[in-house]
């Protein structure tokens, strides 16, 4: 199975199942959020950049060199100067990037949302970055406490952001698809009466 294949299979998983499957560990932290909504689910393979404090350079430079259908993953933490605004989100959905998932800030939002290009991170600001600070492209990261690497499926809606590690992400379909499946044969009843009765063990435990 292609790369383009299990992205757009996954696409069609909510993080929620994901994260059921992957643990905390995969998902990323509460301030990693749509910066607006309704937000579609979106997948893709991770193009990674670093960023250091008040600089936005490189996510400025991976626009032009990620492929299409990538999300490109920032870290950064600044929390005091935007790492992108509303010309650099127009000219990555003109190239086909997916999405930003960014441990900072961006500006512009209502041109961002008017766009209607997805944007997860921490808020926004509008103070820009400066743009000094050379690093390497598609090296390991961390974004929203967890590690990404170059490959690996980012998975985003509106209930957060998961990490899929490249090497698990075909075998995890199938069981993905199989928990799916079987919450969708099963009734609210059915479910209150196998909740209701582990509850009720738990608690007589």
């Amino acid at each position: 199975m292609t790369d383009t294949v299990i992205c757009a299979a996954l696409r069609d998983v909510p993080t929620t199942t994901l994260a059921d499957l992957l643990g905390r560990e995969q998902v990323m932290d509460i301030g990693i959020r749509p910066l607006w909504g309704p937000v579609p689910r979106v997948s893709g393979p991770a193009f990674t950049v670093s960023c250091p404090p008040g600089d936005n350079l490189m996510l400025h430079a991976a626009i032009y060199r990620a492929a299409p259908g990538s999300v490109i993953v920032v870290e950064s933490g600044d929390l005091d100067h935007a790492l992108a605004g509303g010309n650099v989100c127009a000219v990555a959905r003109r190239r086909g990037v997916a999405a930003f998932v960014a441990d900072g800030l961006i500006r512009d939002l209502g041109e961002v949302r008017e766009l209607g290009f997805p944007v997860f991170a921490r808020g926004i600001i509008p103070i820009p970055g400066a743009k000094k600070a050379v690093r390497p492209l598609n090296e390991p990261v961390r974004c929203g406490g967890v590690r990404v690497e170059p490959g690996d499926v980012v998975v985003a809606d509106e209930e957060g952001v998961v990490v899929v590690p490249h090497a698990r992400a075909e075998q995890l379909l199938p069981a993905a698809r199989a928990k799916l499946a079987k919450e969708a044969e099963e009734t609210l009843d059915d479910w209150e009466k196998a909740h209701r009765a582990k509850i009720d063990a738990l608690l007589r435990g």
